[in-house]
């Protein structure tokens, strides 16, 4: 209960910011950034295009990967447009391809670049039960299996540059509160019957399992880094619940009726992106790693969200069935569980979710 009143009143926690601050106040003590590369995937639209913004104005090199290219000029022409000078790289990915994700992985090495930061934004809700050109239930896919490889193909790069320029690298995974209504204990086991179409598709549970995979991959992740005694860290945040394309695209009766009586409790677009931005930046938070924040503060993700075993069991999936020598045949998932299987790729070959 006290929690939703200081959500609903806006105070703030030990940060000093609290649900209604936005991106720029939450940033606004943490000078230059022109010294900041930074990676931020969904920067076309809403949360991810607030965070881009913000961090263009203190200065930062962003590079926007984007299954839509024009919506990503049309991006970097806002970006430019707001901020004369800015340095805005454009590059294809799509995140639920895990052949694209490679491709875009080598593209970025090839421009020789230093990488300080990736945020690990897009997201995805499918309404409609979909697999991805791997086999892969596709809100899982995108949302984080993408993701995943992503993360782990540039871990070497970021930190390789935290070593040359002493700047501590982060990487910051957007999940959701929403991330607790998955209250299975299998998460791989439901990925599996989902897939193999053996229970019900249910939109919002493939949703919040996508969103408890980033919880769990930021766990694991800090874990990993700290085995390579790498200066970079690795944690997680809520945006809070905000109408962005993710929603609108669920426009209706119901959905209009329900943000009409609950607009009390939504946030605008820049205080979405206040917490992304606050963990990739601020000073507070260096040196923190593995954590999950909500209004620009440290809070409890749920009980198997905080699982060190399902981190371990989930990570060794994942790294498992993105294996390259598993992608040249390709995975399918089998009532007995993920296989190999032959397939052909169509994926497009410059695509990303934006």
């Amino acid at each position: 209960m006290l929690t939703s009143l200081r959500y609903l009143a806006g105070t703030a926690g030990p940060s000093g910011f609290g649900s209604r601050a936005t991106a720029e106040e939450a940033t606004a003590g943490c000078g230059d950034l022109r010294h900041v590369t930074a990676i931020i995937t969904g920067a076309t639209s809403g949360i991810g295009a607030e965070t881009a913004r913000v961090l263009a104005k203190r200065g930062a090199r962003l590079v926007l990967p984007a299954r839509s290219l024009k919506a990503a000029e049309d991006a970097r022409a806002r970006l430019r447009a707001e901020c004369p000078g800015a340095d805005v790289v454009v590059l294809p990915l799509d995140l639920s391809s895990l052949a694209s994700v490679r491709r875009f992985v080598a593209r970025f090495l090839a421009l020789g670049l230093p990488l300080n930061l990736l945020v690990n934004n897009a997201g995805k809700y499918a309404d409609r039960f979909a697999v991805s050109e791997d086999g892969v239930e596709m809100t899982f896919a995108t949302n984080y299996l993408g993701h995943f490889l992503l993360t782990r193909l540039l871990l070497e790069k970021m930190a390789e540059t935290a070593r040359a320029t002493g700047v501590e690298g982060r990487i910051v995974n957007v999940s959701s509160t929403i991330h607790s209504w998955f209250a299975g204990d299998d998460a791989i086991g439901y990925l599996d019957r989902v897939t193999c179409r053996k229970i019900p598709y249910d939109p919002t549970k493939a949703y919040a399992l996508s969103k408890l995979a980033n919880v769990l991959h930021t766990r694991a992740l800090a874990e990993r880094l700290r085995e390579m005694n790498a200066n970079v860290t690795a944690n997680c945040v809520h945006p809070g619940i905000v109408r962005t394309r993710l929603i609108r695209d669920r426009d209706g009766l119901v959905t209009d009726t329900v943000f009409f009586l609950a607009s009390k409790l939504l946030k605008t677009i820049p205080q979405a992106a206040a917490t992304t931005c606050y963990v990739a930046v601020h000073p507070a938070v260096a040196g923190v790693s593995g954590k999950y924040f909500a209004d620009c503060n440290e809070a409890s993700p749920s009980r198997l969200g905080a699982s060190s075993e399902e981190a371990a069991k989930l990570w060794s999936f994942s790294a498992n069935i993105t294996a390259e020598k598993v992608q040249k045949m390709g995975v399918h998932v089998s009532a007995g569980g993920f296989r190999l299987q032959v397939q052909s790729s169509n994926a497009d070959r410059g695509m990303a979710l934006a």
